[in-house]
């Protein structure tokens, strides 16, 4: 093992340029992905308070075994792959707040997109998913 990192450590002074253009190009990366996730995104205490003060909608996009398992009290349910055929189904929800849930909250971006599109002024993504959701502690509803 110790052989391999001497030839790491070996190619990255031979070629610092190549070795400086990947970190450069990780952390722009990162930068933008952290970005990414941080815009139109809510955390579960965020979305709480939309649900609560301004009567948000909560769309859970996941499959429905993972529904069924647990989700956000007075969810809709929609999955993801059906979303195109059955978004006039959230037209009255327009001028509020949607909230899209999905398992981990990498998902629910190209959903959200799709409500924008649509019309949606409010269309946010849960951060995290279901899964901070649930690790915040906050209740679930098994149907």
């Amino acid at each position: 093992m110790p052989e391999i990192i001497e030839r790491l450590l070996e190619f990255a002074q031979n070629h610092l340029l190549l070795v400086g253009g990947f970190f450069a190009v990780l952390l722009a990366w990162l930068a933008y992905e952290a970005r990414r996730a941080a815009s139109n995104g809510v955390t579960p205490g965020e979305a709480t308070q939309l649900i609560n003060r301004e009567d948000a909608v909560v769309l859970d996009i996941r499959e429905d075994k993972e529904f069924r398992a647990g989700h956000i009290a007075g969810a809709r349910h929609i999955p993801q792959s059906k979303l195109d055929e059955r978004i006039n189904e959230l037209d009255k929800a327009k001028s509020k707040p949607v909230i899209v849930v999905c398992k981990h909250g990498q998902s629910s971006g190209v959903a959200q997109a799709k409500l924008a599109k649509a019309g949606f002024e409010r269309a946010l993504k849960l951060s995290g998913g279901m899964a901070q959701w649930q690790a915040d502690g906050l209740p679930v509803v098994k149907k």
